[in-house]
């Protein structure tokens, strides 16, 4: 029919005015469709390479830390008076009298009470508990002079760096003109020093962010995202398994895909109003605690697993399942023994891709109250703990200078945490995906 109908259409004139005219304009209708698609894709890499560089030119600083160095005694007076080396004694020492001696030592010409305060404050305030974990690692330095490497102030951190100009007015400025006279005297000796910020990657949250770290969130994101797993990760595959395996087809499992499809696009922050009423108002579980978070990430992970376990489960072909039929395999044998282990690497990319997302959320966890000021590495799942999203939130809402680039630092960690897995997903998949 359709050659008999081709037959009686009229011949088209491929050299005509009106063809050559309708291909030039399909020509330039093409031309300036590959246009647009290059400049989408060039005004995607500008935006993302001007976001890289603006975090990482913000960010880069954190994993740097100014500190002074200064000659401090260690006297037995102040620090254990009776001479017994008792830990207790040595612990409840006034080590601030310490680093405040050393201070005045090291300036002998200040005088008055309120330059005597802007003195105190060249350091960190986290100096005497520098001090007291040195004196109980090594009781021998009680009664010794030493020079100790202290961490400055996160203001004189800040002039270290280049973010507070020193030709800017006083009164427009932190630091004021005396400080900067002390700096540059220490600066000439040599005593000011820019090091690798170690304490931002092996502290815990601090109100002073010339040492506050991201270890307790670090911590806290690795106990939710286990939390996270050992939930979803059985229960997805599972339910993808009987989903396309055993469950018949009818109007009743139309729903529940119809609806699995649907959850994975609800907003997260329903999920943590989910989170909030079941897990706490009803459960009453721990508030802030990794387990409550863990257990709200999966709810809504678990969409997502379930829709790549089905995708993976579907691609086997059926002559695997048949020819173990045909042996005389059971179902579940057919699946256990052969659909599941070829299907896994697909399965395991698409929980990895979920738990990426999942250790990006936020606004789920600020609705189970994991937006606390928590200190203390946790060190079970029910401890209290924040995760690292949120402790980006926390930094990014301080007003301290300091805690911009601490911000920045931390997302930079964060992306590098998200490429991380997402690069092992993609291995994942190279290495054990089956072409059939």
């Amino acid at each position: 029919m359709t050659d008999i109908s081709s037959s009686n259409k009229a011949v088209k004139d491929w050299a005509s005015a009106e063809t050559v005219s309708n291909l030039k304009k399909r020509h330039r209708s093409e031309k300036r469709f590959r246009i647009l698609g290059i400049g989408a894709i060039f005004t995607a890499l500008t935006l993302l390479a001007i976001l890289i560089v603006s975090i990482v030119g913000k960010g880069a600083t954190a994993f740097l830390q100014t500190t002074v160095t200064l000659d401090v005694t260690f006297k037995e007076q102040v620090i254990d008076p009776k001479g017994t080396r008792d830990e207790a004694t040595m612990r409840a020492a006034s080590y601030g009298g310490l680093v405040r001696d050393a201070l005045r030592a090291e300036f002998p010409d200040v005088k008055g009470r309120r330059d005597l305060r802007v003195l105190f404050g060249f350091v960190s305030k986290g100096a005497p508990l520098q001090l007291r974990d040195m004196v109980l690692e090594n009781p021998d330095l009680i009664g010794q002079t030493i020079p100790v490497t202290l961490v400055a102030s996160d203001d004189i951190d800040m002039f270290n760096k280049g973010y507070i100009p020193r030709d800017v007015p006083e009164g427009d400025r932190r630091v004021k003109d005396k400080e900067i006279t002390w700096y540059d005297q220490l600066a000439e000796k040599g005593h000011v020093e820019t090091r690798f910020n170690v304490d931002f990657f092996t502290s815990g949250d601090s109100r002073e962010p010339e040492i506050a770290g991201i270890w307790g969130a670090i911590v806290g994101s690795m106990y939710t995202l286990f939390v996270t797993f050992i939930i979803s990760f059985p229960i997805g595959v599972m339910s993808a398994i009987y989903l396309e395996e055993f469950a018949p087809k009818n109007k009743l499992t139309d729903l529940i895909e119809v609806n699995i499809n649907n959850l994975a696009a609800v907003p997260s922050i329903v999920f943590g109003l989910l989170g909030l009423a079941l897990f706490l108002n009803v459960a009453h579980l721990p508030r802030s605690a990794p387990l409550v978070g863990g257990l709200t990430l999966a709810l809504m992970t678990l969409p997502t697993i379930i829709i790549a376990a089905r995708a993976s489960i579907r691609s086997i072909p059926d002559s695997i399942r048949d020819a173990a039929l045909g042996l005389g395999a059971s179902r579940q044998q057919m699946v256990f023994h052969h659909v599941l282990p070829l299907s896994m690497p697909g399965i395991m990319t698409g929980t990895i891709i979920g738990l990426s997302q999942a250790l990006g959320e936020t606004a789920p966890l600020l609705m189970i109250g994991m937006v606390a000021f928590i200190v203390d590495i946790p060190g079970a799942v029910t401890d209290p703990a924040t995760v690292l999203p949120v402790q980006i939130f926390l930094w990014a809402d301080s007003p301290e200078r300091a805690f911009v680039e601490k911000t920045s630092g931390a997302i930079i960690v964060l992306l590098g945490f998200l490429v991380f897995m997402n690069a092992l997903a993609v291995v994942l998949r190279k290495k054990f995906e089956r072409r059939w």
